[in-house]
């Protein structure tokens, strides 16, 4: 006979549960279930078994597939993204990698991929629509295309927010261009080995109030 379930214990495990993913967007291991809500691993695993089996959540006996059916259909239909601090629209600067908070995106919108966010600062790429504060999400890949506005690591390992214009023929240095006419008139910064981190595909901003 399975022992009765406590629930008060179910409800602070749902809780647990949903509150560690809006804040990890992962949902918790079976350890960090048990710690969080005060009870031993094995009647976390206990507990989380039958209450999958009662569907009031899902779960199929691994470390991190413990989702409750709202955290199911947030899995199904966003993506998880970091803000992970500045990038200059300017001069290269090192970037620090440290993650501010996670931010759910929409698939419907961003669609399918890897992808960080980073901060914009600077005023080299005002006529792509990039100002500064702007959240720019970027695409994790290692190519681009001419055209494509890069996040991009020079050989001196500072990294900037460019447009990539390709490859310089007789040189063979790769172009990364500014986007702000009036004040940089067809600058750019060409270098010799071009890393591509990812490639931006998206802008958020608050709209600008008239008056």
């Amino acid at each position: 006979m399975s022992r009765k379930k406590d629930p008060e214990l179910m409800d602070a495990i749902c809780g647990f549960i949903g509150q560690y993913y809006r804040e990890k967007h992962i949902s918790p291991s079976i350890r960090e279930i048990a710690e969080g809500t005060g009870t031993s691993r094995a009647t976390a695993q206990r507990y989380l078994v039958d209450m999958s089996e009662s569907g009031r959540i899902v779960y199929n006996g691994k470390e991190r597939e413990i989702m409750t059916p709202q955290i199911k259909k947030c899995y199904s239909g966003y993506i998880s993204a970091p803000i992970v601090g500045s990038i200059r629209c300017g001069d290269p600067e090192l970037e620090e990698e440290e993650v501010e908070e996670y931010v759910s995106l929409p698939k419907s919108i961003f669609g399918e991929g890897k992808f960080y966010i980073l901060r914009a600062k600077g005023d080299s790429m005002l006529d792509t629509g990039i100002e500064e504060n702007d959240l720019v999400v970027i695409q994790i890949q290692e190519t681009a295309e001419a055209g494509d506005i890069v996040v991009a690591l020079d050989e001196n390992n500072e990294n900037t927010l460019k447009i990539y214009s390709g490859i310089d023929r007789e040189s063979g240095e790769a172009v990364l261009s500014y986007a702000n006419e009036e004040k940089y008139p067809s600058r750019e910064i060409r270098v010799k080995k071009l890393i591509v981190q990812g490639v931006a595909r998206h802008v958020i901003k608050a709209l600008q109030k008239n008056g």
